[in-house]
């Protein structure tokens, strides 16, 4: 054996070698692991190609990892083991592309699964998760540039990790950025205001005006319940409540309440009444109108549709025009989120939190759904801060968006169980007459105000396909536009940063099938609200001078925005 070929061993000190028998072993047992998951089939043609395909390509990575020097190891391009301690390792590196064919080879097979489509999704969903949480970069034993770190700090790293994990042991939650950075009303959600109502369900935001004149109808915000209102006020620069102020509307937030176990036996119909249709009552009584503009985002635009359908059956039309941001109303497909849903998982919620729950009803508690979503998107929003944070001792940095995401709220089970049960499990609340709510019959169809839906592209939680069904479910005018990114980023696109693009219609007609929609539309650059605004301005009415003080006699200011409701914890 020469020298030059001692400078090529990578692995071990022995020769090439094709590995079929260890190879075929591999393929063999996570195929049998696979099939043995409920009984569920591969069609006997895409097991064989399977097969064959991670033979083939293991031999190769194996001889491969072999034959190299350090100097020919790879460079990965997943970011996960793209630092240059895993190519400079062969061992590690053979560990990780090992890794990224067994996940490849995992997620092709589920993709060949037979069944319904529900099944398939939730076999997708349950690979994808054990793909990501057993890669190799999560394991100190296996990740070599969380070592490397740890010799070089002398073991300082180890230590901070370990602090980290138990402080987010005592937390409950997995740290994603610096909690101590923000303080609400401090420096996010600062936006100058008032809270000039308040029951037990919610506090009424007023934001005082940044022009000598204002719209004469005035702007209410319905927010979610599932997350604190100040997503739409993180920072002056990217607020879309500023922005609204700004455009010259006299703008009304909803705050809902943290539910505590006091809130636990609250329903649907005490959500509609106790919040939105209140908010717009009070909303014309402190202006002295009789219509004004709304806007829900994500659930806050369901319990609003919901709200407006019980005001129609009452025979009243409050708004004068409406905007959905990233909202459910039709509820056939939902994405990623479906694969939670059946009979037997709502049973279930029913059962231990809801109305009929033999202990009572209880809470959904906020953590619990803040871990859902974040399960979501497991690399970006749980592997990621586990390596960084425990692996590495790296404190995660100030990010308000991420401080606002780890701010959870809780919901009353018997709300959340109508919730589910009704619109992702049954889809009833785009069926005329199906459900009734606050002793009224629903009906969509008479909610008949001209409508702005707004949908993001790269959406999971509300793909923009799904959003865009409700241009099939409202009479009214309708202008769908569709933005770039996801359910966050694409919504908070302030004009300023000149970032992503938007697409709109190259006429007024809503096709049924979303696509056929999206084939003829125009993209254009920048941010969606400009869009958005123009539109909004044109259902505002006329100008009057802004108000010098907030609320009226009847509603006086309770205290400084963002208001106590916003601060209460899970």
């Amino acid at each position: 054996m020469t020298s030059d070929t001692k400078s090529k061993r990578g692995l071990h000190d022995i020769d090439p070698m094709p590995l079929s028998s260890v190879a075929a072993d591999i393929a063999g047992s996570l195929g049998d692991a696979f099939k043995n998951l409920s009984g569920l089939q591969i069609p006997v043609e895409s097991w064989t190609q399977l097969q064959s395909d991670y033979l083939k390509q293991a031999t190769a990575l194996w001889n491969d990892s072999i034959a190299a020097s350090v100097q020919d190891a790879p460079k990965l391009k997943d970011r996960r083991f793209a630092a240059e301690a895993w190519s400079a390792n062969p061992a590690s590196n053979f560990i990780a592309q090992l890794y990224m064919l067994n996940a490849q080879t995992l997620q092709r097979m589920a993709e060949q699964v037979k069944g319904d489509d529900k099944t398939r999704a939730r076999i997708k969903f349950a690979v994808q998760q054990m793909v990501d949480a057993s890669a190799p970069s999560n394991y100190l034993a296996l990740n070599p540039e969380a070592q490397k770190l740890a010799l070089q700090s002398q073991g300082e790293s180890i230590a901070k990790g370990m602090q980290m994990l138990l402080a987010d042991l005592q937390r409950g939650h997995v740290s994603q950025t610096d909690e101590t950075a923000f303080e609400v009303g401090h420096n996010v959600a600062t936006t100058p205001g008032d809270v000039v109502f308040e029951n037990d369900f919610f506090q009424l935001l007023e934001y005082r005006p940044l022009t000598d004149q204002v719209f004469e109808r005035p702007f209410l915000m319905v927010p979610p319940c599932i997350n604190k209102f100040y997503i739409l006020d993180l920072q002056p620069e990217n607020s879309l409540i500023r922005y609204a102020v700004e455009q010259g509307h006299r703008t009304f937030v909803i705050s809902w309440r943290n539910p505590d176990e006091s809130c636990a036996s609250w329903n649907w119909d005490d959500y509609i009444a106790n919040g939105p249709i209140k908010a717009i009552e009070v909303v014309r009584e402190i202006c002295g109108v009789d219509t004004i503009n709304a806007l829900g985002f994500c659930v806050g635009g369901t319990i609003l549709a919901t709200a407006l359908a019980v005001l129609a059956a009452r025979g009243e039309a409050p708004v004068e025009s409406v905007t959905l941001l990233t909202t459910l109303i039709d509820f056939s497909s939902n994405g990623i989120l479906d694969v939670f849903i059946d009979e037997p998982s709502v049973q279930l919620r029913e059962m231990s939190i809801g109305p009929d729950s033999a202990k009572g009803p209880g809470l959904l508690k906020g953590q619990e759904l803040a871990t859902t979503f974040s399960f979501l998107r497991p690399n970006d929003l749980v592997w990621n801060y586990v390596v960084a944070n425990y692996l590495k001792g790296e404190a995660p940095p100030a990010f308000d968006l991420l401080y606002w995401n780890g701010d959870s709220t809780n919901l009353p089970g018997p709300m959340f169980c109508w919730y589910l049960r009704h619109t992702y499990l049954q889809n009833e609340l785009k069926l005329p007459g199906r459900l009734k709510v606050c002793g009224e019959s629903l009906d969509l169809g008479q909610v008949k105000a001209p409508l702005y839906i707004y949908g993001s592209r790269e959406d999971h939680i509300v793909p923009w396909e799904a959003a865009y069904r409700s241009t099939q479910v409202f009479p009214g005018k309708k202008r769908f536009v569709l933005g770039a990114s996801g359910h966050i980023a694409g919504v908070i696109n302030p004009p300023s940063k000149n970032k992503r693009s938007y697409w709109t219609g190259k006429t007024a007609a809503l096709p049924e099938d979303a696509e056929q929609w999206l084939a003829s539309a125009v993209e254009r650059p920048g941010s969606w609200w400009t869009d958005w605004s123009h539109w909004l301005s044109s259902h505002a009415g006329g100008n009057v001078p802004a108000p010098r003080s907030p609320g009226n006699r009847q509603h006086k200011v309770i205290e400084a925005a963002p208001g106590r409701y916003v601060q209460q914890k899970a």
